[in-house]
């Protein structure tokens, strides 16, 4: 099922390098294909999120901080940062 918690799950993949672009572009592209949104969810936001992740391997859709950090938020998700030494 396409819901809020597996975008959440899949950007923080994305931040942490668990996920290259490509991985979370293509996981949005076939998530697009046959979206299985359930009926409480809100369906155009995610939509649109999924829309966006899956062309940002153009020049047009650039997945920087701020944009990433308002697709969390909009989601209902937070974003804490956590610097370590290696």
């Amino acid at each position: 099922m396409t819901m809020r918690s597996s975008i959440l799950a899949n950007i923080a993949a994305y931040l942490n390098h668990r996920l290259t672009l490509g991985e979370l572009v293509d996981w949005a592209e076939m998530t697009l294909v046959e979206p299985d949104i359930p009926d409480h969810e809100d369906a155009n936001l995610i939509m649109d999120i999924l829309a966006y992740i899956g062309a940002a391997d153009t020049r047009g859709f650039p997945l920087t901080w701020d944009i990433l950090s308002d697709f969390v938020k909009r989601l209902g998700g937070t974003i804490r940062v956590v610097v370590e030494t290696v």
